[in-house]
């Protein structure tokens, strides 16, 4: 364990047997797909509310519309924090 801020706290070495995927050097996620798939939700779940063919109650269309507004939000939110992470 580091003892100030000058050191660096020593980490052992990953072991290619538990994680394969240390010997390529992959560890990572796919931030931008995730995105891109979140909007790709918003937006289905968009057009699902004019496919709906249910005239007599528009309970689907109350949730249909909700969710994807949750889901727009939250896209949001993660882009503005991804973005000013760097600055705190």
């Amino acid at each position: 364990m580091a003892r100030n801020t000058r050191e660096l706290a020593q980490r052992p070495e990953v072991d290619p047997a538990e994680e394969p995927s240390a010997e390529w050097g992959w560890h990572g996620g796919f931030p931008r797909g995730m995105v891109i798939a979140g909007w790709v939700v918003v937006l289905i779940l968009i057009a699902m509310n004019f496919t709906n063919n249910n005239l007599s109650n528009n309970t689907a269309n109350v949730w249909l519309t909700g969710i994807a507004i949750a889901m727009a939000i939250g896209l949001v939110m993660h882009s503005i924090r991804q973005r000013t992470s760097w600055r705190r």
